[in-house]
């Protein structure tokens, strides 16, 4: 018999009961699978030849009239998902990765001895058939099945079909479950692949190469964050997981390859939350003669873009509200943009006790190594940051807090950098890049002495990099996107663990 009713049963009763079901459950499967070995059925066989996707039978056959049966024969394989015997007849519910289709079971068709079998099946086995495609008197489109092979058995139940995974840490934690049986889950990790694809295909046609840079750094830098600490025991040398892409990549524009990105891992030893994961995939691109406009450009491309490829539309939900991406986006000052929340003028060159007492009057409190530049910083992450809900670039970010970035060259106190906040979540980061070897020594070190005095996240000085800088570097723009958030805005989820497939946990305590 199929498990529907099983399982729709064991979802509904206590923590204990479920746990005994499970376990006879499990004991009945086992039994079958020796039982199909003794008779010479091998439950795990070695392949299927697979003719079509699902999908392929549905594009192809998909507007066959009611009661029609082809010559067409296909040989298919999936998950069986629904079952339901009528005595002579079967009709289960196969679904591969692309879709969804029943197949038509008929006794006089197969069989006793193979009707018989598949009677037997479970929901969740995975199975392959051959046969005619075909639509029921009521337009149902399927596969009249002539042949069939199980090609996995599975030993545990699914989760209920209906209801789902409830409990949203069992969901990540057994993502492999929450995929068999939440099409949302499915569709959203669809939305994913399609993004990451569509900005490769941008990038591609506009002569950026792609390049893989190292994960195990000598130096933690390209950014502000607590690094994730290892050993190599070969060399005996202390290494860290990269928190950024960004240095690597300037070293290839020093070399010569002129434009030059990567979608890769970062990792960053910091707290989890819906918005943070300590690991996560950026996409860093530098371009050599360039400058923060012209990438800040190109991310607005790059999204949209991939808002039209991945959902087929530019239109995205913030709060509610939908937004067209496709609209220009606001490009404004940090400090402009403080002003505007506070009603009071800031900028860095302003003595530091003004700007710590606004910052107190907001709620701030201010750390005693803070300059200028961070007080402002913290002062539009309170003030400012939340409002934004439309695609807002915001830019001149004061010098303290952007090591890596060129001063602005209207402003020595600004940088030419820009932060890309959508929905109040930063989606880029990217600048003009500092190419003065001397310049860049002197920001190094003034960050190497915030580290000496307490500041975990601050970075230090890369000497292998200046020695790069010192070769040359031409100007350059440089852009880093968190896809992780980009995908929360495409596929329209909340926290970052939907769009990670395996989300970093606590670890799971399975008993003794």
């Amino acid at each position: 018999m199929g498990l529907g009713t099983t399982v729709e049963t064991v979802t509904n009763e206590t923590d204990d009961q479920i746990s005994g079901g499970l376990e006879v459950e499990r004991a009945r499967r086992l039994r079958q699978i020796d039982d199909l070995r003794e008779h010479g059925t091998n439950p795990y066989p070695y392949r299927f030849d697979r003719t079509h996707s699902l999908i392929e039978i549905r594009n192809t056959h998909g507007q066959l009239d009611p009661g029609s049966e082809t010559d067409a024969v296909v040989s298919i394989a999936g998950r069986i998902m629904l079952m339901r015997d009528q005595g002579k007849l079967l009709f289960l519910t196969l679904q591969d990765r692309t879709d969804a289709i029943q197949l038509f079971v008929s006794k006089s068709v197969i069989g006793d001895d193979a009707f018989d079998t598949m009677t037997r099946l479970d929901l969740g086995d995975w199975i392959g058939v051959t046969g005619n495609v075909m639509t029921t008197r009521k337009g149902e489109l399927s596969v009249k099945v002539s042949v069939a092979q199980l090609l996995a058995k599975a030993v545990r139940p699914m989760p209920d079909k209906w209801h789902g995974l409830t409990d949203t840490d069992v969901r990540y934690r057994q993502r492999y479950a929450d995929l068999i049986v939440n099409e949302d889950a499915r569709r959203v990790f669809a939305v994913r692949h399609e993004i990451i694809a569509s900005f490769r295909r941008t990038l591609h046609a506009q002569g950026f190469i792609e390049v893989e840079t190292p994960v195990l750094h000598v130096e933690a830098g390209g950014a502000h964050a607590r690094p994730f600490v290892t050993h190599h025991n070969a060399l005996d040398m202390q290494l860290y997981l990269r928190i950024a892409l960004e240095l690597h990549l300037k070293r290839l524009i020093v070399g010569g390859m002129e434009r030059v990105y990567e979608i890769g891992r970062v990792f960053r030893n910091e707290g989890i939350s819906t918005r943070h994961n300590p690991e996560f995939t950026m996409m860093e691109l530098y371009q050599a003669f360039g400058d923060y406009s012209e990438v800040m450009t190109l991310a607005e491309h790059l999204i949209v873009t991939a808002a039209t490829e991945a959902t087929g539309s530019t239109l995205v939900d913030i709060d509610g509200i939908e937004v067209d991406l496709a609209k220009p986006w606001r490009r404004a000052r940090m400090i402009d943009l403080i002003e505007e929340a506070t009603g009071v003028a800031v900028h860095p060159s302003h003595p530091r006790e003004k700007l710590a007492a606004l910052a107190v009057e907001h709620g701030i409190s201010v750390d005693s190594r803070w300059g200028t530049g961070k007080i402002i910083e913290e002062l539009f992450e309170v003030t400012a940051e939340a409002k934004l809900r439309e695609p807002t670039f915001v830019t001149g970010h004061p010098v303290e807090i952007s090591p890596l970035a060129r001063v602005d060259r209207d402003d020595p106190f600004l940088t030419e950098r820009f932060e890309l906040f959508v929905g109040g979540r930063e989606l880029a980061n990217g600048y003009s890049e500092l190419n003065d070897p001397v310049e860049q020594r002197a920001r190094f070190e003034e960050e190497q002495s915030a580290k000496d005095a307490g500041n975990l996240e601050a970075g230090t000085v890369d000497e292998d990099y200046l020695r790069a800088l010192e070769y040359g570097m031409p100007p350059t723009g440089g852009l880093g996107i968190g896809m992780d958030r980009v995908t929360m805005l495409l596929a329209r989820t909340q926290s970052i663990r939907d769009v990670i497939l395996f989300p970093t946990l606590r670890q799971e305590d399975f008993g003794s």
